[in-house]
């Protein structure tokens, strides 16, 4: 997604994708909704949206040219799914440290990752 410059005001305003349906224009906004209600620059939002939208579109077969990548790999939403929150083995141990110290656990320094794991009660 490339920006346009208005030049009556000097802002910089997003120009929609010409390729892009009505579904894909949702899927960005809301991508791009998400990413920044948690935090995220506007402008990274907007290229990590832009990405995961192309990327979808080439696996699809909408796109005209795609690479292999877009094409033979785990699609972005599954992957994002796969990934996100606790993931495949839970909390890290700086995590697990974290919530044991908010806990006043004692020891806790000592503790493994599945000492901690315990210890703060999954």
């Amino acid at each position: 997604m490339f920006p346009e410059v208005d030049e009556s005001e000097s802002e910089v305003v997003p120009v929609p994708q010409q390729a892009w349906s009505k579904k894909r224009e949702r899927q960005y906004e809301h991508i791009k909704d998400g990413l920044t209600d948690r935090g995220r620059p506007e402008e990274v939002a907007e290229e990590i949206a832009a990405r995961t939208v192309n990327k979808e579109r080439a696996r699809s077969g909408e796109s005209d040219q795609a690479s292999h990548t877009s094409t033979d790999d785990i699609s972005p939403s599954r992957r994002g799914g796969l990934r996100s929150h606790s993931g495949s083995q839970g909390r890290t141990k700086a995590q697990l440290y974290a919530e044991a110290k908010q806990q006043n656990i004692q020891g806790r320094s000592r503790m493994t990752k599945a000492q901690l794991e315990h210890a703060v009660g999954r």
